[in-house]
């Protein structure tokens, strides 16, 4: 069950699939003056050399993960833990925690206004008790694939892997409070996402 609510402050989950675009939508929060808290920044910092995170991640896949700069290769690390679940489970494990630990003192902090939680594993990590309410951006799946393949530079087969290791899009909108469909125009978009502030906090 989602949170009890503060009156001075509303927190919102905002997930989807890989490549749906919910960086695109926070943007556009943002712009109404909401606070992002971004996941995946979170676990990107939290995996740098030195850390905790960083030494069970290379004692647990190898130095093969390495980059010439001694810092984790995500794509390396990607394309080994996407190919089997286990070692996924294995890196989630050790991740996880600590994003989650971040993500929670970082909601501590801001004592009013919106908070948009952006977080493509937030149901997969347990944090829909976290926020109050919960926007799916879904996409079209050709749509998807093609603006995979354009920003990610992967592999067609390694943005299906990375996809059905994801909740099932479908799953997640069954759970969502909102949906936003992002398979057309930015300005359609923008529409979707005003009538969720107009529901939400700008009445």
């Amino acid at each position: 069950m989602p949170r009890q609510k503060q009156r001075n402050k509303i927190i919102i989950g905002l997930t989807g699939s890989f490549g749906s675009g919910k960086s695109s939508v926070a943007g556009i929060f943002a712009s109404y003056g909401a606070k992002v808290i971004d996941a995946d920044k979170i676990a990107h910092a939290s995996i740098k050399r030195g850390s905790k995170a960083y030494k069970k991640i290379v004692a647990g896949f190898g130095a093969g993960i390495l980059g010439e700069n001694r810092e984790i290769d995500r794509r390396r690390l990607g394309v080994l833990v996407f190919k089997h679940k286990k070692l996924l489970r294995r890196l989630n494990s050790i991740i996880h925690p600590e994003v989650i630990r971040i993500i929670k003192l970082k909601i501590n902090s801001i004592k009013k206004g919106v908070i948009i939680l952006d977080a493509p594993l937030l149901l997969e990590a347990g944090l829909r008790g976290a926020v109050d309410y919960l926007v799916v951006v879904t996409i079209d799946k050709r749509k998807q694939l093609s603006r995979l393949a354009r920003k990610a530079a992967l592999k067609k087969a390694e943005i299906l892997k990375r996809i059905k290791s994801q909740i099932p899009l479908r799953a997640k909108e069954r759970l969502a409070d909102f949906i936003i469909d992002n398979s057309g125009t930015l300005k359609e978009t923008k529409k979707q996402a005003a009538e969720i502030r107009r529901k939400l906090w700008k009445n």
